[in-house]
């Protein structure tokens, strides 16, 4: 064992002096402890973030019920702007990791989530906010979403190859669980004034729903968040240390000429894109399926189960895909995906509450299987590239998935406005989910496939 290997990594300021994952001694003496460290931290930032992404999700749904008056067209499209912004900066955040490091990146992107966490907090209380506005607030809640482009990489880099699957696996399941945190939350605490009523929180509004006015305070879903990113973003800033793998931009743009990066980035639209759309505009899908019905359930009560199920299999996937190759488990999702796209196609026009189990229970299993197909996905792209070149896939792949909730805002608006249904989007989606499948078949999972990962 070298001198080197027994020291361990070693950093002056931001930066490590070196970083060898693959080298067992280096590993074992330092390497393993301090990627650990940084994941627990850089997940606990990205958790965050989703769940600044995913803000508006919860917040749209409660705004026509005090006060603001916008058609079902104008929320969806409020829904929506946070996937845009969120995949443009994801085409930003793709390249900072090896130009400024992970230290600097994980800790200022988190910290830049108060600018639309502040906003919102004044922006709910009033509702003659103009719609503008509202939607300014909207897109810069994408800020959230384009971390995920620059922690993911830092993440892969971290890790040796054996262990990549089960590492991003963790860390984007964790962090997608804001997702479903937030659209849980935000019901609650939105329900009693926070610190006895402290005149800095706001006052309350009056909500009208089937007929009963009630009060809740909308401003105390973004003030939980407020400390909380905070103090992980100053945490990070404080703790974290950056891998020893640079490039400039220029060569950051070599994964362009790759097949892989393209097929890749539509398998990872298939799944990320997939999760994230149907998460964003879960609680208006429920709410315009199913809303018109006397007792009608209440879309937030319901939405956060969705992410929530895709989360969780998301982390229980990664193990599973180190172990049996990400190409044979993204294939078993993607064919799942299919099948309950049109499940859930053939509950979208109901007669009664009645098919509202069996719409709930196809959504749920479409979560499901999006999230196994998330980690699996992440399982193949390291294994088809190096590691720099690997992080940057799946900070390219992230970012295109990404635009999932400005895409399915607009296409359920579409739907909407010109069928009066969303069953339409979904017989599309099956399409795209069985493209898809047959891809990575041929690709990768098929026996005798040239790139089998």
């Amino acid at each position: 064992m070298s001198t080197q290997d027994k020291a361990g990594p070693k950093a002056h300021g931001t930066w490590l002096e070196r970083w060898e994952p693959e080298n067992p001694q280096f590993w074992a003496n330092g390497g393993s402890a301090l990627a650990w460290k940084t994941l627990v931290i850089t997940t606990l930032n990205l958790t965050m973030a989703f769940m600044a992404w995913f803000l508006v999700s919860a917040l749209v749904v409660r705004l026509p019920q005090i006060g603001f008056q916008f058609t079902p067209s104008q929320l969806f499209w409020l829904a929506a702007m946070p996937g845009l912004a969120g995949g443009s900066l994801r085409l930003v955040h793709m390249f900072l990791t090896p130009i400024y490091g992970t230290r600097h990146v994980v800790s200022l992107s988190t910290l830049s989530l108060l600018i639309p966490l502040v906003g919102w907090f004044y922006a709910v209380q009033d509702p003659t906010t103009p719609y503008w506005a509202l939607m300014l607030l909207a897109f810069l809640a994408g800020l959230g979403g384009g971390n995920f482009s620059s922690f993911m990489p830092s993440t892969s880099l971290f890790f040796p190859k054996r262990l990549q699957g089960t590492a991003l696996a963790i860390q984007a399941g964790i962090g997608n669980l804001g997702v479903s945190i937030v659209q849980f939350v935000t019901p609650w605490v939105i329900g009693f004034a926070l610190l006895g009523g402290a005149a800095f929180l706001g006052d309350s509004q009056t909500m009208v729903r089937n007929g009963v006015e009630s009060q809740i305070w909308l401003q105390n879903a973004p003030a939980v968040l407020i400390p909380f990113v905070a103090v992980f973003g100053i945490t990070a800033w404080l703790m974290l240390k950056s891998v020893p793998i640079k490039a400039n931009f220029r060569e950051q743009l070599d994964i362009f000429g790759s097949r892989h990066t393209w097929s890749m980035t539509s398998l990872y639209i298939m799944t990320f894109g997939g999760f994230s759309g149907l998460a964003a505009t879960f609680p208006l899908l429920i709410r315009q399926v199913y809303g018109g019905f006397e007792g009608a359930p209440d879309p937030l009560t319901w939405a956060f189960y969705g992410p929530l199920v895709g989360s969780i299999s998301r982390v229980i996937a990664g193990p599973i895909s180190d172990k049996f190759g990400g190409a044979r488990v993204t294939h078993w999702a993607g064919l799942g995906m299919v099948v309950c796209a049109v499940l859930v196609a053939l509950t979208t026009q109901p007669t009664s509450l009645d098919s509202f189990p069996l719409f709930v229970a196809a959504m749920l299993a479409l979560f499901f299987f999006a999230g196994v197909g998330n980690a699996s996905t992440f399982k193949q792209m390291p294994m088809l590239f190096d590691p720099r070149r690997g992080g940057g896939v799946i900070g390219f792949t992230a970012a295109i998935a990404a635009y999932g909730p400005f895409l399915f805002g607009m296409l359920f608006a579409w739907s909407f406005e010109s069928f009066g249904k969303a069953t339409p989007i979904f017989y599309g989606l099956a399409a795209f989910f069985a493209f898809n499948v047959a891809l990575n078949w041929w690709m990768y999972a098929r026996r005798g496939a040239a790139n089998p990962c």
